[in-house]
């Protein structure tokens, strides 16, 4: 029985109708591919979108051209095109075949055989086609049946597919988490399991990338027991342990209690041991960018609990804040509450009304607006008559240990 991709709003996009026209999909010349028609098939959301073609980059481009549609060459190399519709980009990709690959990177060549492309990708479930017109899908390897079953399976031998790019190893995992039934497929596990150590041979963003990815899904507890049972992740991350996935099972236990979205990073800093020092040398190892990095740090600095949620705010900004509370299996969630709609307020008043008050002009001004605040947080931000008591009470201080 032939499959058919189910109708979706991104199909009616504006302009979508007009690439396909240009590129001749009628005529065949052009599919969907990848996750738009696995994702369609599964009735998710579709955001990006890959459209495979058997005419050559510099076809596409006269094509798109010609039909007034802006077209960008960013993967020219590796015969992609990515044209650019409403505001919207679609890449578009010559059908190809890998002439040699070293793990890290393929040298490619084109061809117009719809199998040979579809045996270069991964897993049977990225590997599926949509005509545009007639909307039949071309499966070559069961990725259909697949699908429905909730199987993660890589194409042909998974230690070819493996050595061809060792990303693949974090992908099926990753995949797994997302699409699977938390039992991976017995020929992929031992494969990945013996080819853990080639993961040392890629770029640490690359890494970065597919680990926050796999912990950006809603349930990667099960991938992740897995993958440490099985010594895939020492090489990389010899930070995560068992302690680590019970502390991630902990956060991700009161992200759901308090309704709080996922986020990567925190849960990240939750398979990490509490010490800051180590998050930075964790962030520095994964390339990660000088914020996301003083995320980390800034999350496993302290313990929440004892502190007041939105004196903690104040000092440490909303998201630490929260990272924190949620981090703290002591914190009580109800302190979320206390932060919704609110933003921290700054100090009504600089070191000019002190001097006003009294307080000698110098060093002391700073120290003493600094005690101002510490005082003001502390009490709950009080209004301005209190603040105002906490100045004059704050600048006796300073002029009695004056005299």
């Amino acid at each position: 029985m032939t499959s058919l991709l189910p109708d979706a709003d991104w199909r009616h996009r504006p302009g979508l109708d007009a690439l396909l026209a240009a590129l001749g999909a009628a005529e065949g010349h052009a599919r969907f591919v990848g996750g738009a028609v696995r994702d369609g098939l599964l009735g998710l959301p579709v955001s990006d979108l890959d459209i495979a073609t058997d005419l050559t980059p510099q076809s596409v481009i006269d094509r798109l051209k010609t039909a007034g549609i802006k077209a960008v060459p960013t993967g020219i190399d590796h015969g992609t095109i990515t044209a650019v519709i409403h505001g919207w980009p679609v890449e578009i990709t010559t059908l190809r075949r890998d002439v040699s690959t070293d793990g890290r990177r393929a040298t490619i060549a084109y061809t117009g055989d719809w199998r040979e492309d579809a045996a270069r990708r991964d897993f049977t479930i990225n590997a599926l086609y949509a005509h545009p017109v007639t909307h039949e899908i071309t499966d070559f390897f069961d990725g259909v049946a697949d699908l429905q079953a909730h199987r993660v399976r890589f194409i042909g031998d998974p230690r070819a597919r493996i050595a061809e790019d060792h990303l693949r190893i974090l992908r099926y995992f990753r995949f797994l988490a997302r699409f699977g039934d938390e039992q991976p497929d017995d020929e992929a596990y031992a494969a990945c399991r013996t080819a853990a150590n080639s993961l040392m041979a890629l770029s640490r963003e690359r890494i970065a990338d597919e680990l926050l990815k796999l912990l950006a899904v809603a349930a990667p507890l099960a991938s992740l027991q897995l993958m440490v049972d099985g010594g895939i992740l020492l090489p990389v991350m010899p930070e995560v342990d068992q302690n680590s996935l019970d502390q991630l099972s902990t956060l991700i236990v009161r992200e759901t209690a308090s309704a709080t979205a996922p986020s990567a990073l925190r849960r990240l800093a939750a398979l990490l041991p509490r010490d800051p020092r180590i998050a930075d040398q964790v962030g520095a190892r994964l390339k990660l960018s000088n914020k996301a990095r003083k995320r980390l740090t800034i999350a496993l600095e302290a313990p929440a609990s004892g502190i007041p949620p939105r004196a903690l705010a104040f000092t440490i900004g909303m998201e630490g804040a929260i990272d924190r509370i949620l981090l703290d299996p002591a914190a009580p969630l109800d302190g979320l509450a206390m932060l919704e709609n609110w933003t921290p307020p700054r100090l009504p008043l600089g070191g000019g009304v002190l001097i006003a008050r009294g307080l000698q002009p110098g060093p002391d001004v700073a120290k003493a607006l600094a005690e101002v605040q510490a005082i003001w947080v502390a009490e709950g931000f009080p209004d301005d008559i209190r603040l105002a008591e906490i100045a004059d009470q704050t600048v006796s201080k300073f002029q009695r240990a004056r005299q």
